[in-house]
C-alpha cells in the first residue's frame, strides 16, 4: 500500500543508481561545491565588493544559512531516494504544493548553466591559449587584450560553449558511478596541490602584503545591504544549494553516510579552495597593477601573470587551466543532473533522451549568454546583459528564495523528529545536539535572515 502522504508518482519502484563508496560521496559532493565558483566567482566578487569585509559576511552567511540548508537538502534527498520534485511530493502532506520549490530550482539550474557554461568555455579556451604560450605575461595590457579578444568573438564564444556542453553531456550519459563519481574521485585532489604552488609563488611577489591586507583586513564601511545579498548569493551558488542539486546528490547518498560530517568537510574544503584562490590572485593584482574590481575577467588576466614568474610557468599554467576545467566539470555535472534526473524519472524519458533534451535547451538558452560580450552586447533587460541578468536572477533571487522554502519545509512541515533521525542515521550516530542546533537555525534563523537580506538587497524596503 502506498504511503498516505505520498502523491502518485511515475518514478515509484524505479531502480536508482547511487554512489558506490563514502569517499565517492564526498568527492562527488565536493566536485559540485568546489568549482569555478571558488576560482572564478569568489575572487572577482571579493574584489568588486571591498575585500575582507565581503569575505567576513560570506563566512557568516555560509555558517548561519548555507550549511544548515545544505544539510536539509541532502537529508530530504536521501530520505526520499528520488529527484527533487518527487522527494518534496513524497515528504509533504498530501495536496501541499512544495514540489514547486523544486521546479524553481530546476529553472535556476538552467539559468546558471546558461552563463556558467560560457565561463567554463573560457577556461577550456585558455587551455589552448596556455599551450600556445600567448597569454604568459605580467603586462596587464597583454592579458586583458587576450581575454577581450576571446569574449568579443561571437564564433569562438559559441563554439567553445557548445563543445563544453557536449563534453558534459557525454559524461552524464555514462551515469552516476562511472561518470560523475569516477571523474571527481581521481582529479579533484590535484587542484588543491596546484593552488598551493600558486599561493607560494604569489606570496613571494613584491606587493603580496597589500594583497593579503585587502583580503583579510576588513573595511566595515564598505559593507552594504547589496554586499550582504551578494555574499549570501555566493554562499548558495558555491555550495550548490537552493536549486535542487544537493537534494539530487542526497538521493544517491548511502544510508550509512554521516550527513553532518560530509557537509562540514565539503564546506571546509570549499572555503579552503576559495582562500587559496584569493591568496593566489590578490598579491598578483597589486604587484602587477591590475584592478581588484576587474569583474569576471579578474582570474583570466591575473593567473597568467603569476605563472610568468615561475620556472616552467607555461606548462604549469596549462596544468592549472586543465584542472580548473576539471573543477568546473564537477560543478556542471551536478547542475545538469537536476533537470536530467527530473526529465528521466518524472516525465518518463530515458536517461539518454533526458540528457539530449537538456543539452538542446542549453545550446539555445546559453547562446544568449555566450554572445553577451559580442553580438548581443547592446541587448539589455533591466540594464543587464543576458549573462549578468541570468547570474543576478539565479544567485540573488531564486537560490535564496529556494533556501527560504527548504528551511521552512524542514522546520515547520517535515519536523524535528524526522530531521534528527536523518542526521543521526536513526540513532546510530551521536549527532543529536548538532541536529537540534541546525533545526533551530532552519526553523527560526535562516529563513528570516535570508528574507531580510533579500528584501534589503533588492531595495524593497
Amino acid at each position: 500500500m502506498k504511503e498516505k502522504n505520498a502523491l502518485a508518482r511515475p518514478d515509484q519502484g524505479l531502480q536508482r543508481p547511487g554512489f558506490s563508496s563514502g569517499f565517492g560521496v564526498l568527492a562527488a559532493t565536493l566536485g559540485s561545491a568546489v568549482g569555478l565558483g571558488n576560482i572564478w566567482k569568489f575572487p572577482y566578487l571579493t574584489g568588486a565588493n571591498g575585500g575582507a569585509g565581503f569575505l567576513l559576511v560570506y563566512l557568516l552567511a555560509t555558517l548561519l544559512v548555507g550549511l544548515p540548508v545544505m544539510m536539509a537538502e541532502i537529508s530530504l534527498g536521501r530520505e526520499a531516494k528520488a529527484n527533487p520534485i518527487s522527494a518534496l511530493q513524497a515528504l509533504a502532506p498530501k495536496g501541499q504544493p512544495w514540489w514547486l520549490v523544486a521546479m524553481a530550482g530546476m529553472l535556476a539550474a538552467f539559468l546558471i548553466l546558461s552563463f556558467y557554461s560560457e565561463v567554463v568555455a573560457w577556461v577550456f579556451a585558455y587551455v589552448v591559449k596556455a599551450l600556445r604560450g600567448s597569454i604568459l605575461s605580467s603586462d596587464p595590457q597583454v592579458t586583458e587584450a587576450a581575454f577581450g579578444a576571446l569574449i568579443s568573438d561571437p564564433l569562438q564564444s559559441l563554439l567553445w560553449q557548445w563543445a563544453v556542453l557536449v563534453f558534459i553531456g557525454g559524461i552524464l550519459l555514462m551515469g552516476v558511478t562511472k561518470g560523475i563519481e569516477a571523474l571527481t574521485k581521481k582529479l579533484m585532489p590535484l587542484l588543491f596541490l596546484l593552488l598551493l604552488l600558486l599561493c607560494a609563488v604569489s606570496l613571494s611577489l613584491d606587493k603580496a602584503a597589500e594583497g593579503l591586507a585587502f583580503l583579510f583586513q576588513p573595511d566595515f564601511s564598505k559593507i552594504t545591504a547589496s554586499v550582504v545579498l551578494t555574499a549570501m548569493g555566493l554562499a548558495f551558488f558555491k555550495l550548490s544549494i537552493g536549486m535542487g542539486t544537493m537534494m539530487t546528490y542526497g538521493s544517491y547518498f548511502r544510508d550509512d553516510q554521516n550527513i553532518p560530517l560530509t557537509t562540514l568537510r565539503v564546506m571546509s574544503a570549499d572555503l579552503c579552495v576559495s582562500m587559496l584562490a584569493g591568496i593566489a590572485i590578490f598579491p598578483a593584482v597589486f604587484t602587477f597593477g591590475f584592478a581588484p574590481a576587474a569583474g569576471p575577467a579578474l582570474v583570466f588576466i591575473t593567473i597568467p601573470a603569476v605563472f610568468s614568474q615561475m620556472p616552467m610557468g607555461q606548462w604549469l599554467m596549462v596544468a592549472f587551466f586543465v584542472l580548473a576545467a576539471v573543477a568546473a566539470t564537477g560543478a556542471m555535472l551536478s547542475l545538469m543532473e537536476v533537470p536530467v534526473v527530473i526529465l528521466h524519472e518524472r516525465f518518463g524519458l530515458s536517461r539518454p533522451k533526458a540528457t539530449l533534451l537538456t543539452l538542446s535547451l542549453l545550446l539555445v538558452l546559453g547562446a544568449s549568454c555566450a554572445l553577451s560580450n559580442s553580438a548581443l552586447a547592446d541587448f539589455k533587460l533591466f540594464g543587464l546583459t543576458m549573462f549578468d541578468l541570468f547570474d543576478f536572477v539565479s544567485s540573488n533571487i531564486i537560490l535564496p528564495a529556494g533556501g527560504i522554502f527548504i528551511a521552512l519545509f524542514v522546520g515547520w512541515v517535515w519536523g524535528a523528529g524526522k530531521f534528527r533521525g536523518a542526521l543521526t542515521n536513526h540513532g546510530q550516530l551521536a549527532n543529536e545536539k548538532l541536529a537540534n542546533a541546525v533545526f533551530f537555525l532552519l526553523r527560526y534563523v535562516s529563513p528570516l535572515l535570508i528574507l531580510i537580506v533579500m528584501l534589503k538587497g533588492l531595495n524593497l524596503f
